[in-house]
């Protein structure tokens, strides 16, 4: 039981700013337990729609978006979105698959890098701003749109931590690092343990409003994506590492939002409900 505590506790560290401290023997505890990553979903993504649903009552759409964004990497930390600028750096690189990864690996960034990084926070508010929209036609009121926005936010991070499972359960490293621990160390059952998890947790998430389909839609969207990803990464550079690990997590997050966002246009899978 100390070691699933030890193990839980060290998840949070390493997957958030929350400050709760880190050891090596938490992240080798963490490690054994990949499917953890779905708890620290579930929490953030509880926190961050809590944070989305205050600002959508006070704020403009625009603004709340941005802050949204703001606070979501202050809790999460910036070390994903450097992997999709070490990720941009990698695909942009010219030449050989020696060149590619010596790109990937560099500690300095490159226009490949800054592109993709603006991209990511482009589509990210894009997402939110769209989908901020979309909740208003669906709702009757303020309120009921700032919790639309709260059940968004909340699967998207759940989706996001999904993709990063879903990158380490399917992918093969390419060098030793956190990245390949973590591949090493997410087996298929923890895989599975983890997806269950998930979808229960995002299917609730959007029942609660009648629309279940959204959140099974976005979480399985996210997963797709992943594996567009995973192709990709694979043709580029042969394998995975912890950048391409951290990119799923971004890419999985704007595509959950994308997917709610067009459940929600295109009246997917009933109506909203309205409190």
């Amino acid at each position: 039981m100390n070691n699933f505590l030890l193990a839980v506790r060290s998840s949070f560290g390493f997957l958030s700013t929350i400050p709760v401290g880190i050891t090596m023997e938490g992240l080798d505890e963490f490690f054994k337990r990949t499917y953890l990553h779905i708890l620290v979903g579930i929490v953030l993504g509880l926190i961050i729609g809590a944070v989305a649903f205050v600002l959508e009552l006070f704020l403009s759409a625009q603004l709340s978006a941005v802050f949204i964004v703001i606070f979501v990497y202050y809790l999460t930390g910036l070390n994903h979105l450097d992997g999709i600028a070490d990720l941009g750096d990698g695909m942009t690189a010219h030449g050989s698959r020696e060149k590619k990864l010596k790109a990937l690996k560099d500690m300095s960034l490159g226009i490949g890098g800054v592109a993709f990084t603006v991209l990511t926070l482009l589509a990210f508010y894009a997402a939110l701003v769209s989908l901020q929209a979309e909740a208003a036609l669906s709702s009757t009121s303020v309120t009921n749109m700032a919790v639309i926005i709260f059940i968004s936010m909340f699967v998207a991070e759940v989706s996001a931590m999904q993709s990063m499972l879903t990158t380490a359960a399917f992918g093969k490293s390419i060098h030793e690092g956190l990245g390949s621990i973590l591949v090493d160390n997410t087996t298929m059952l923890k895989y599975l343990l983890g997806f269950v998890m998930g979808i229960i947790a995002c299917t609730i998430a959007f029942w609660i409003i009648g629309i279940p389909l959204a959140g099974v839609i976005a979480f399985l969207a996210a997963i797709l994506a992943t594996f567009v990803l995973l192709n990709i990464s694979n043709r580029h550079f042969g394998g995975v590492n912890g950048d391409v690990i951290g990119s799923s997590n971004e890419v999985g997050r704007v595509i959950a939002l994308i997917a709610i966002y067009l459940v929600l246009k295109y009246d997917i899978g009933g109506i909203v409900w309205t409190l």
